[in-house]
């Protein structure tokens, strides 16, 4: 039998309460460490979405760390009072915020709910066996053209494609394997016939 394959497996949304708990451990990490554990919470997030641009931004606040650590480790006084060590620290208190504010964003991307009239978000891997098309639902998006910008009139959509010869092939082997048992009903002594 032929057919379109395996979907692909679907990602379940963890609860909610479990969401909230796991951004509010994530971001009082990054924040109460004085941003010297900012990272995790980056990490989390390169983990969890599986992105190139989330992995990109876990490697950038571990660079931004090495700096702060830099500019600290010549600062050889107890409070970091010098210039070097105010660098340091607005460095390392920056980065905690901008990875914690990175983390939100990129988890309640990737978790938010789908809404109907919206596009879903883009399915990670390829759908072998599936039309590889433009998204039906490109068209529901409403778009609002910048000021400057000359209208463009939009195409109309494609029309419907008819069902594929091969369904009605089968619908039609289907109707005369229907009326062939009609003729012929079965035999009840259990015989096959001619050897079937």
């Amino acid at each position: 039998m032929q057919g379109h394959g395996y979907a692909p497996p679907q990602q379940r949304r963890p609860p909610t309460g479990v969401l909230v708990l796991l951004r509010v451990i994530f971001v009082a990490v990054a924040i109460l460490s004085i941003g010297f554990l900012s990272w995790v919470a980056t990490l989390r997030a390169a983990i969890v979405t599986r992105r190139r641009g989330d992995w990109w931004v876990f490697g950038g606040s571990l660079a931004v760390l090495g700096v702060s650590f830099g500019f600290l480790a010549t600062d050889h006084t107890d409070d970091f009072s010098t210039v070097n060590g105010n660098i340091g620290m607005a460095i390392l208190l920056l980065n905690a915020a901008a990875c914690a504010g990175y983390f939100l964003y990129a988890d309640i991307r990737h978790h938010r709910p789908y809404v109907p009239g919206y596009p879903p978000p883009p399915a990670q891997g390829v759908n072998y066996g599936y039309p590889q098309g433009p998204s039906p639902y490109a068209a529901t998006v409403p778009q609002t053209p910048a000021a400057p910008a000359p209208q463009m009139p939009v195409p109309p959509p494609p029309p419907q494609r008819p069902a594929p010869a091969r369904i009605d092939q089968v619908r039609a082997e289907l109707d005369e394997l229907s009326d062939y048992l009609r003729q012929h009903p079965g035999r009840t002594d259990g015989g096959h016939e001619g050897g079937r």
